[in-house]
């Protein structure tokens, strides 16, 4: 089943290459969308597609994030898959 999720994860998780890692960690796992820093400067944000258990492993990454990260919040939102990513990119 395909799911679609929209995530942002609070905390340091900008200047630590949490995007270049999630992108790493989406490839492996056949997982499309994007993902960005938002402008508060302790955020970043995501979009998530691709089988269940494929999305929820990156979610499950994200809960924890790359070496030098401290993720304090996780906010998961479900919403309907839409399949409009070819694959997964940093947004700037």
């Amino acid at each position: 089943m395909k799911v679609r999720a929209h995530i942002v994860v609070r905390g340091l998780v900008q200047g630590v290459f949490f995007r270049a890692s999630m992108r790493e960690v989406a490839n492996a796992n056949g997982v499309t969308g994007w993902v960005r820093n938002l402008p508060d400067g302790r955020s970043v944000e995501a979009v998530l597609e691709g089988e269940r258990e494929a999305v929820e492993k990156v979610i499950c990454w994200s809960l924890r994030g790359p070496p030098g990260a401290r993720v304090e919040e996780v906010e998961i939102r479900f919403e309907e898959y839409r399949g409009e990513f070819k694959g997964f990119e940093i947004r700037f």
